[in-house]
This record gives structure tokens, sequence and C-alpha cells, in this order.
């Protein structure tokens, strides 16, 4: 869940994961396309004097250029359009996907120890049943 009007990011955070969430496919989420799709027309309308692209690997805001002055119409156009569609909230129901790319030789010894270090299914402490039963 994203609270538009106060969604606990900062501004430029805030813009980026609007953008791509008026980009992605994301079947569940409460704001129907057509306007997630005019919410990032706005926002490419204050950056570029060109349409915005129709494929979608090109919808992507690249704030690079940007300053304070252009995030902060960014912000409000975001918040304005939603709240003169009714709404204040974006939620989604997405469930993690599995990672596109392999990881590189180079990195997978960090990932290894970062694995044994915090792992994801962590391994029963022996005794856990038993522990506090003294």
């Amino acid at each position: 869940m994203l609270d538009i009007k106060e969604p606990e990011l900062p501004d430029l955070q805030f813009v980026l994961m609007v953008g791509a969430l008026c980009t992605a496919e994301i079947p569940t989420m409460n704001v129907p396309e057509e306007v997630r799709r005019l919410v990032f027309d706005r926002c490419w309308a204050l950056l570029h004097d060109t349409p915005p692209p129709e494929d979608p690997k090109e919808r992507v805001l690249d704030l690079r250029q940007g300053d304070e002055v252009t995030l902060e119409a960014l912000v409000e156009v975001i918040r304005s359009t939603f709240s003169d569609h009714g709404y204040d909230q974006l939620t989604w129901e997405h469930e993690a996907s599995e990672p596109t790319q392999t990881p590189s030789p180079e990195i997978q010894p960090l990932l290894d120890r970062i694995q044994a270090w915090d792992p994801i299914d962590p391994p029963p402490v022996d005794g856990a049943d038993e522990a506090g039963n003294n």
C-alpha cells in the first residue's frame, strides 16, 4: 500500500515508485490502467517535449535532468491526478518474482556469505522445543 498524500518516502523515491507502478502490469492494483496511464503521461509531459512512448519498455521516467522544482511539480501532478479520480492510496497484491538475471561469478561469493549470515529459511535450533520449559 502506498499513501498518496503521506507516502513516507522522499519525493524522488515517491515519483519513481509511482512511475513504476503506473507502468507495471499489476492486475490487482486498485487504480484502473486508464488512470495510471494518465498519471504517467502527465509526468512525462513535465519532463519531455515529445509524446510518451507506446512501447512499455520505454515508459520510464528519467529524472536525472530535472531539478527540485520539477520534482515538486511531479509530486503535485501525481497527487492531484489520483485525487481527482478518487484515489488517496495505491494498493496491489503482487508476489515476488524470480530473479531475471543470474548473479555474475564476481558477486556470487558475496551472495553466499550473506545467505550463510542471514539465511532465508534458517535451520531449527537444537532444543528449541524445550526452550523456556525449565
